[in-house]
């Protein structure tokens, strides 16, 4: 059954003091791509846990974040180093005193040197707290899948009821076609008759010419051709192998086999059933580019 590209998923649990929060979301792309955000503890897992993401999707731009709060929003303080800013001021005030700068040395020229401050200081994640961010994570994608699923059915069931449309309209122009050579053979001979002013005609060479225009509005050939695209569809979408890459090419076919029957039929009624057909393609194809 197809997916759609679309989808989203979230995982939470509080373990060990830490508050796990894992989100993933997915929109429409060409091929698979993978954005990860992690805290700076879980970085050296950055490529392990892309290829477990890699392994449940063939398409589409998947977003993964994982975040690890302190339960109860407390957080390690940040530290300061209060040997170099001293150090800074005394440089930053003999500096002032040398050129006759009148600005006086602030917590604002300070705060510009980054080696005064450090960041807050991670605590080493024990291996069940890493065990449990892996059972959110692989949560969080399942239930972003289960949601692909679901979006999958429903594009599933437009693109079922659009087919059918499709073989409806390509009955009539089954059935229509035959009736419009009739319709040229007693247009041509009426014409005939009027240009010879009511003479006997050559039946012979009106059969000639019926059966020429027959051969060249024949479209028999694209029909079963047709058919036999629509038929592929249908046992594409209910198999484990749709993908919108196969579903796009197939689609490609139908159009060719619909233009040429437009091409080769002179007629308004067939005209119009083709328009209608393209109309559904057009639809169709739009559906596909939500598809894995």
């Amino acid at each position: 059954m197809i997916k759609s590209m679309t989808g989203y998923g979230r995982a939470e649990e509080i373990f060990q003091g830490r508050h796990i929060v894992v989100e993933a979301k997915s929109v429409n792309h060409r091929f698979l791509e993978i954005l990860l955000r992690l805290p700076s503890t879980l970085l050296p897992l950055e490529l392990e846990y892309k290829k477990k993401i890699g392994a449940e999707f063939r398409r589409g731009r998947i977003e993964v974040f994982i975040r690890l709060e302190e339960e109860g929003g407390d957080a390690s303080a940040a530290g300061l180093n209060l040997d170099v800013a001293h150090n800074y001021f005394n440089v930053l005030s003999r500096l002032k005193k040398e050129f006759g700068f009148k600005e006086a040395v602030n917590l604002k020229m300070l705060a510009g040197f980054r080696d005064i401050f450090s960041a807050p200081a991670e605590s080493q994640l024990s291996p069940d707290l890493l065990s449990q961010v892996e059972t959110s994570l692989q949560n969080a994608l399942k239930m972003l899948m289960k949601m692909r699923q679901e979006e999958g059915f429903a594009i599933y069931r437009d693109m079922e009821g659009r087919l059918e449309s499709i073989k409806d309209i390509l009955k009539a122009i089954n059935l229509r076609a035959p009736q419009v050579v009739l319709e040229y053979q007693k247009r041509l001979a009426e014409r005939i008759k009027e240009l010879t002013a009511g003479h006997e005609m050559d039946d012979i060479r009106l059969a000639q010419e019926v059966a020429l225009m027959a051969e060249k509005s024949d479209i028999t050939e694209e029909i079963v051709r047709l058919q036999s695209h629509i038929n592929q569809f249908a046992v594409l979408l209910q198999s484990n192998e749709a993908e919108g890459k196969k579903i796009d090419f197939l689609l490609q076919e139908m159009n060719r086999e619909i233009n040429t029957i437009g091409s080769k039929s002179n007629d308004a009624e067939i005209t119009r059933q083709v328009i209608e057909t393209k109309s559904e393609l057009g639809k169709l194809r739009e559906q596909a580019q939500n598809i894995e």
